[in-house]
Formats: structure tokens, C-alpha cells, sequence
């Protein structure tokens, strides 16, 4: 560990992987350290299953549950838009090589205490029971909007100023009610709070179009999960540093960040320090750097059924706006199963997650629980949000942020490209990767 590197990247979580991927790509020397003998981090994906009864502190699992090798168990699930920025860097980079996908089969968005169909399109809207009749029409007519929308030809704004006017105007000019509007803000567009109506409507109206030409490609749903798990994903982007010459160390306890005038110098570990540059990590690595802003509770459920009234779909999301439940934040519902390889055949995994905002987080998600019974067994964690405090500018220590409790990946790609230009200084040139024709 003699050697000086541009970048030392501490956790192998799937942010610090894509960073490590692409800082590679850019031309920078890298080592990458974790202090655990595995990959993911906090977002690791468990088999077989008997690992996550221990990890969980529950025994073993009973002989109903089939093999454990056949269960691969997500600790963060999240689905990947089809469309979205972590499909856009996967086949970007080449690193679908590596990997597998299969479409979510069902969209679903809870209303007055029932599970509805998200409408796929133009035609759904009117037809489904999500809504009135007349509310159909108006809907219909906002999606239209939507889809023709285009920032460079103000003809397609209709009078709206997308840098102007707010989303709830937007909402009101199409006179949505408030149900509708829920379900577009929260099941579409994919916000974490009510907080998006008073800005400009035009990161709406991108996030709507997000949703509907991801949906485009597959038809089913606008989401996409990989074969065996989320642990492959990690591992494909630490494959493509080193291709481009990256170095890893594991199983590293007792990696710490080495600083000499508050500036980075290298990283210790096993009494040897390797210089460096800057240093990449997740909140774990710099605890004195963050705050925490936050706590998530998790409920990974093992199922013998698919969930009541989603037309016996095999993979779904089901999101739950926080005004259905008198809430600040969402519920989120991720099934998936033996169909994904992540589940031994005959059972489903349902993880349900959201923001916590009492002091009795469990009673918090039991709507969604409720929704998902019966339940043969569950483990729950609570984990707590932390952000940087610190954005590397001086000390040269860029940290990302802790995983929220969204079930897609779009918040999670956003945090990575806004840690990679600060680290890097510049935007990531996709020209820089060799032989990528891969389609997904």
C-alpha cells in the first residue's frame, strides 16, 4: 500500500462502486477499500437464507421456505426505471454484460384503502376506477400534455411557464383534485413529499415523462429488477474499475481516513497508509463529517401468496401517498419473487420501507403490512439517514449519502453524479468506454 492513488474509495455499497466505475473510466488510479470481506455495504444482498435468520437474530428458518440457496435477500431493494439514470449508466459503461433484468409486472398506487393499477396511458385513463368519469377526462388531458411537452417549443406549453409556474398551478389548470394529484406526484412522478407543489412544475413534468417512456419500453411497468438480486450490481461496476485498472482490498476493519491540515492525505489500514488525492465514501467512513437527518424503517416479508388485488402479479410496486394515511412521507411496497431468482419457488418477498416520523416506527407501516398479510415472516430494521456536512471542497473527503426509503433508484443516481462531478470536478464523458453496444 506503498502507492499513491487519485482516488481512494472507502465501501463497496452500489454508490461508491458506480463512483469507483467511472472514476476508473475517466482515467484515475483507484484503490478501493471496504472494511467487510464482501460487496454492498449496507445494501448488500444476503444467501442463502439461513445467513439472514442470523443476521436478524431469528433462529432458522423453517422447512416450508424450501432451500436456502434459492432465496438471494436484498437488505435496501429498489427497482431501476427502465428509462432512468441508472439504466442509462449501466448500459452507458458496458456493465449490463454482467447482468440480467426482468420487468416488475405491476404498478400500483394505494387510494381510500384500496390497491389501484397505475393507467399505463392515454386510453387506461379513461377507463380506470381510480377515478370519476369527468376526473378521467381532465387526467387524460394532463397526460397528453405531458407526453407532447417539449422545453424547446414553447407552442407545446399551453400557456404554462415550466420555470414559473408551480406544480399545484399546473394541477389547478387542469383541475385535478387532490386524489389525482397524489397519485401523479407521488405514484408517477415518484416525490418523496408534498414539497414539489410549490416549485417550478417543470421537474414534474419531466418526472411524469420519466415514468411513461420508461413504461414505454416494457409495457408492463416502467420498472426493472435484476436476476439473483441487487448484489450483482455493486460487483458488475467494481468489474469495470478494473478493467480500466482499479484496485480492491476487503475484509479492511480497520480502514481509517489519514488528514494532515484538515486535507486528505491517504487511508490506513493494517498499519500501512496509501496516499492519495482525495478520498470517496459512504457516511460510515466519515461519521465526524455527517448529520443525521433522519431514520428508515425496512420490512423485508416472506409471503406463501401475492398480494390482494394485484391481479396475481409475481413482481409489483405499490406506493402509498402520504395523504392517504395522514402522513408526511410515503409508504412503499417492493414484491418480488421465484420469478427474479430471489425467492425459493412458491414464495414472494415484500419489503415494505418508509421515512420514519414517530417514536414507534413499526405501528407506522402497518397499513402496508396489513396490505401484504398474510405474513410467514418478517425482519425489520431501522437504520438512520445521514448526509455530508462537509462537501469535499477542502478536505477532499466526498461522501455520499445514506440510502432513503424509496423503492426505485432514481434519488440514488442522483446523489452519485452530484458526488462525482464535486470529486471530479467535471461530468462524466461516456466517449471514454470502450466496446458498450449493449442494450437492456
Amino acid at each position: 500500500m506503498d502507492e499513491e492513488y487519485d482516488v481512494i474509495v472507502l465501501g463497496t455499497g452500489l454508490k461508491e462502486c458506480i463512483i469507483s466505475g467511472m472514476m476508473s473510466v475517466m482515467g484515475k488510479k483507484v484503490l478501493h477499500i471496504d472494511r467487510n470481506s464482501y460487496y454492498g455495504g449496507e445494501s448488500a444482498s444476503i444467501t442463502p437464507l439461513e445467513d439472514v435468520y442470523k443476521k436478524f437474530g431469528m433462529g432458522k428458518p423453517a422447512e416450508k421456505l424450501g432451500r436456502g440457496r434459492d432465496w438471494n435477500i436484498d437488505l435496501i431493494p429498489k427497482f431501476l426505471m427502465a428509462n432512468g439514470q441508472l439504466v442509462k449508466l449501466l448500459v452507458g459503461t458496458g456493465v449490463t454484460r454482467y447482468l440480467e433484468f426482468k420487468c416488475v409486472e405491476g404498478s400500483y398506487v394505494f387510494k381510500g384503502g384500496k390497491v389501484y393499477k397505475v393507467p399505463a396511458d392515454e386510453k387506461e385513463a379513461l377507463t380506470t376506477s381510480l377515478m370519476g368519469l369527468f376526473e378521467k377526462r381532465r387526467f387524460r388531458k394532463f397526460l397528453i400534455f405531458v407526453t407532447e411537452f417539449d422545453l424547446e417549443n414553447p407552442k407545446t406549453w399551453q400557456g404554462v411557464d415550466p420555470k414559473l409556474t408551480t406544480a399545484s398551478k399546473l394541477y389547478e389548470k387542469f383541475g385535478l383534485d387532490n386524489n389525482t394529484a397524489d397519485v401523479t406526484g407521488h405514484a408517477l412522478a415518484l416525490h418523496l413529499n408534498e414539497a414539489y407543489k410549490d416549485q417550478p412544475c417543470l421537474d414534474l413534468i419531466n418526472r411524469v415523462k420519466l415514468y411513461y417512456e420508461s413504461l414505454a419500453r416494457y409495457l408492463k411497468s416502467p420498472y426493472l429488477y435484476p436476476l439473483y438480486g441487487l448484489g450483482e450490481l455493486p460487483q458488475g461496476f467494481a468489474r469495470l474499475s478494473a478493467i480500466y485498472g482499479g484496485t480492491y482490498m476487503l475484509d479492511r476493519p480497520d480502514a481509517e481516513i489519514v488528514y494532515e491540515d484538515g486535507k486528505v492525505v491517504g487511508v490506513k489500514a493494517q498499519g500501512e497508509v496509501a496516499k492519495c488525492k482525495m478520498v470517496v465514501c459512504d457516511p460510515s467512513y466519515a461519521t465526524d463529517k455527517c448529520k443525521t437527518v433522519g431514520k428508515v424503517i425496512r420490512a423485508i416479508c416472506i409471503l406463501d401468496h401475492p398480494i390482494k388485488d394485484t391481479k396475481d402479479s409475481l413482481s409489483t410496486q405499490i406506493i402509498i401517498p402520504q395523504n392517504q394515511v395522514n402522513r408526511t412521507h410515503d409508504i412503499y411496497i417492493s414484491m418480488i419473487s421465484a420469478t427474479h431468482f430471489v425467492a425459493a419457488k412458491g414464495h414472494y418477498l415484500a419489503i415494505v420501507s418508509t421515512t420514519v416520523e414517530t417514536s414507534n416506527p413499526e405501528e407506522e407501516i402497518r397499513v402496508a403490512l396489513d396490505l401484504i398479510s398474510p405474513i410467514e415472516q418478517k425482519f425489520v430494521s431501522v437504520s438512520e439517514l445521514k448526509e455530508p456536512t462537509d462537501d469535499g471542497s477542502t478536505s477532499k473527503v466526498f461522501i455520499t449519502k445514506s440510502y432513503d426509503a424509496t423503492s426505485h433508484f432514481e434519488t440514488t443516481c442522483a446523489d452519485v453524479i452530484q458526488v462525482f462531478e464535486r470529486a471530479y470536478g467535471g461530468k462524466f464523458d461516456y466517449d471514454k468506454v470502450q466496446n458498450t453496444d449493449h442494450e437492456m
